[in-house]
């Protein structure tokens, strides 16, 4: 996967992505999730790998300042679109390279993006990079399971399931191992389709502590 392929395939995803995203067990799961999520009004959020704005839906999107990003301008116009009277910042940005400052934001909120960027490991340091100490990171997404190795039929089908633009065989583990003494894992709960979908959240730990 690269930035130009991905792209492509956003472009043609578009225009059915709500109708996969928005409904039956992915509806039902987002809901569960992000609606039981405490944000306050003066904190700042962000949403990385915004897509078509399903997520911001299922929240009280006028009571908070929120700036969403994302890297494809026709899943970022489909948001806007349904946004319009808002005061949600809607950004076109590479999440593998933001241009934010450090420690920006009090949440973050990362729906199904780790899993579909060229390099999760620099969209996930860039996500640490600009949440502020004792802020919040909400994951979402499909990994590999916890501390086994993905199976034979996954090895074959990744390279071609990663032509469509995702990932199956990503580890959080890995990518949390890399950063452990920044971060601290507060929820890590299965979600969906046996596990393969979970919800994580992470808090950026103090420096002091």
């Amino acid at each position: 996967m690269n930035n130009t392929w991905n792209k492509l395939v956003y472009k043609v995803g578009s225009s059915f992505y709500d109708k996969v995203f928005n409904t039956g067990m992915f509806l039902k799961t987002r809901k569960k999730i992000f609606q039981e999520v405490p944000f306050q009004s003066k904190q700042k959020i962000l949403y990385v790998g915004i897509g078509t704005g399903v997520d911001l839906e299922l929240i009280n999107y006028v009571d908070y300042d929120i700036t969403a990003i994302d890297y494809s301008p026709d899943m970022l116009n489909k948001a806007k679109s349904k946004f319009e009277r808002s005061a949600i910042k809607f950004l076109e940005m590479d999440a593998q390279k933001m241009a934010f400052e450090d420690e920006s934001f009090d949440y973050i909120v990362a729906s199904l993006i780790l899993s579909v960027v060229p390099d999760e490991n620099k969209c996930f340091g860039e996500m640490i990079r600009v949440l502020k100490e004792d802020g919040k990171i909400l994951i979402f997404d499909k990994f590999a399971p916890k501390n086994q190795k993905i199976t034979l039929t996954k090895k074959l089908l990744r390279p071609f399931i990663s032509i469509l633009g995702t990932d199956i065989g990503r580890s959080f583990e890995e990518l949390f191992n890399q950063n452990e003494q920044r971060l601290k894992i507060i929820k890590d709960d299965p979600v969906m389709l046996s596990g393969m979908y979970r919800y994580i959240e992470v808090i950026k730990l103090n420096k002091l502590k």
